[in-house]
């Protein structure tokens, strides 16, 4: 039996794109993961609207930080050890331009989550877990979110290459979302149930292979 730990945004959480409420438990991407591996396995989910890698939010935090992954990290593994395998699924929302934020930046934001998520013992007897990296594919943010995410959609068509390039440096297993999935075109953002049945696919074949399953 493996347990886990899928640390994400609002795309982890399972924001609906067509109305903004949370999709249901066996929609959402961990419950599709968790159907694809079985009963043997134990889904923590970890998601949160407006979760960045490694950038406090002056406008959505409610407390300082709260939105930054890093921040947040140290403290759920440790509420949630042990377990075998992190999953994380974060950059999107480093796009937002009151970031500034570069492709490459939010790559090496997210290959900063991976070197904290392996830095302790909240892994398998002790030492550290897993950890699966999860590149978002590209997005076209439309309507109320156009604005935000201003000049977005150039740098997201970066995040493979990006992404790639940390994970190789840093020798962690990638999954390239652009190559499975797209967001729904309702708000260019967030996924439908059919977007997130193939990211639980795609996360699930990897996973497999990552536990040797």
């Amino acid at each position: 039996m493996a347990r886990i730990l899928c640390f994400g945004d609002s795309n982890t959480w399972g924001s609906d794109p067509e109305t903004g409420s949370r999709l249901g438990p066996h929609v959402r991407w961990p419950g599709v993961l968790a159907a694809r591996l079985g009963d043997y396995h134990t889904i923590i989910e970890e998601g949160l609207p407006g979760r960045t890698t490694v950038f406090d939010d002056p406008v959505e935090d409610r407390l300082p930080g709260d939105r930054n992954g890093k921040r947040y990290l140290l403290p759920c593994v440790q509420s949630h050890k042990p377990f075998d395998l992190t999953i994380i699924m974060l950059g999107t929302n480093d796009l937002k331009m009151r970031f500034s934020a570069t492709a490459a930046d939010v790559a090496r934001g997210a290959g900063e989550l991976v070197a904290l998520a392996r830095s302790g013992d909240w892994g398998p007897d002790g030492g550290p877990p897993e950890v699966l990296l999860v590149c978002p594919p590209p997005i076209s943010p439309v309507g109320r979110f156009a604005d935000i995410f201003e000049g977005a959609e150039a740098k997201s068509y970066r995040f493979a290459n990006a992404f790639s390039r940390v994970a190789e440096e840093i020798d962690c297993p990638l999954v390239d979302l652009g190559r499975h999935v797209a967001p729904s075109s309702v708000d260019g953002l967030h996924f439908d149930a059919a977007g997130h049945a193939a990211i639980g696919a795609a996360i699930a074949e990897a996973v497999a292979k990552l536990l040797d399953e």
